[in-house]
């Protein structure tokens, strides 16, 4: 080995990368990803089937790296159906010509993983989740279809999810090195493809999220896309039970209705805020409430970075990045199940035990969760798949 810990900055300047992402429509936790591995390297190309950016926001993901979309991109308002063409990119993923590439790293959620390689790449796939539409989910994502034509559409999609599994077996062996983001991730990429993954943590902004310096106040704090599987209308619910103490909630979205409808006076919704007032709140709230099934979840993580404990679900990411008020140095209290009464049980639990939580303690469990540590932890790892497949000397 070439001593690559010290000298992998120096390596991959010389290294040309083909980083291949699924798809580019807005800046979140798969593209904080991407931005981190571009950083990485000097010379190489970003390639990803659908691009909707800013030039800003581009240029904040990709750093100095072009980045290079599918045809795909061009067909008018794609922006609005374009998740709905999965066959159509296992075609699009397919056309990208990354041979040229020293090293193809891609950052996959369904699809990029099976872009094509040749025998003497060296392919890390960096897998956030299997499809779950595909796999696991499946049958909740089938069963969901309805309106118009339902049984006609859920015929069509179960007939789509199999011709995608079927492809999506074929990528495997594409791949030299699986990387999950999390041990939840590792084990459904063993169920799911029989392979063995590394887990590398996806990097998280720690110096962007600090402890504040006005103090706590008396209330709780949660922040998310409202989307069903975030569980924000739950939450809501669950303070609705419990008048006498205060929830603050960011964050919009399609359930915001459903939110607004269990929330009771002692609830207050703020939509949309900046990232200035997200900091604050996770500098001076009681504690950060999390009900979503995440595979990593770094929302959590920053909350800790501020110093603030953390409710959340005990199962997915969660259980992997807020410390139990049962083990040493507590971060927070876990949940089991995703309903108004588990979330209360652990709310009384924070409000008699709620000495035991140190903000120190909090940003510490957050720091190993650092940028740094995944640009080392990945760079090992790129470093040691080039040298099984000969492109590097030992």
């Amino acid at each position: 080995m070439i001593g690559m810990v010290v000298q992998q900055n120096t390596l991959f300047k010389d290294i040309n990368v083909g980083l291949v992402h699924d798809w580019l429509p807005t800046v979140a936790g798969g593209e904080r990803v991407v931005a981190e591995i571009a950083r990485m390297f000097d010379h190489g190309a970003i390639y990803t089937l659908f691009d909707f950016l800013s030039e800003d926001e581009r240029k904040d993901v990709a750093n100095t790296l072009p980045v290079h979309v599918s045809s795909l991109n061009s067909l008018p308002g794609i922006q609005k159906y374009y998740r709905y063409l999965l066959l159509n990119c296992t075609r699009a993923i397919e056309k990208f010509d990354v041979t040229h590439h020293d090293v193809v790293v891609s950052s996959s959620a369904a699809l990029a993983k099976g872009v094509l390689t040749s025998p003497e790449q060296a392919h890390v796939a960096y897998v956030h989740s299997p499809a779950r539409y595909a796999w696991d989910l499946t049958f909740e994502y089938i069963n969901g279809i309805d309106g118009i034509a339902a049984v006609l559409k859920r015929h069509l999609a179960h007939s789509m999810m199999h011709k995608f599994r079927m492809w999506d077996m074929r990528t495997v062996p594409q791949v030299d090195q699986f990387v999950a983001n999390s041990e939840f991730i590792r084990k459904r990429i063993w169920k799911t493809y029989r392979r063995d993954a590394q887990v590398i943590y996806p990097p998280v902004d720690t110096a962007a999220f600090q402890l504040g310096q006005e103090g706590r106040e008396d209330y709780y704090f949660t922040a998310s896309r409202m989307v069903p599987y975030k569980q924000v209308p739950m939450i809501a619910k669950a303070f609705s039970e419990r008048p006498n103490l205060k929830l603050v909630i960011a964050g919009d979205g399609p359930e915001m209705a459903r939110v607004r409808a269990q929330a009771g006076p002692n609830v207050e919704i703020l939509g949309h805020v900046s990232f200035d007032d997200l900091r604050r709140h996770m500098q001076k709230a009681r504690a950060f409430v999390f009900a979503a099934k995440e595979d990593f979840g770094i929302v959590p993580v920053e909350a800790q970075a501020c110093g603030c404990p953390v409710i959340a679900l005990g199962a997915g990411g969660t259980a992997e990045t807020v410390r139990d008020i049962s083990m040493e140095k507590p971060t927070g209290v876990w949940f089991d199940e995703q309903t108004p009464e588990a979330l209360l049980k652990a709310i009384d639990t924070v409000e008699a035990e709620h000495g035991v939580f140190t903000e120190q303690n909090c940003r510490d469990n957050a720091l190993y969760f650092s940028a740094d540590r995944f640009r080392s932890e990945l760079s090992t790892c790129i470093v040691n798949t080039m040298q099984q497949v000969g492109r590097v000397g030992s």
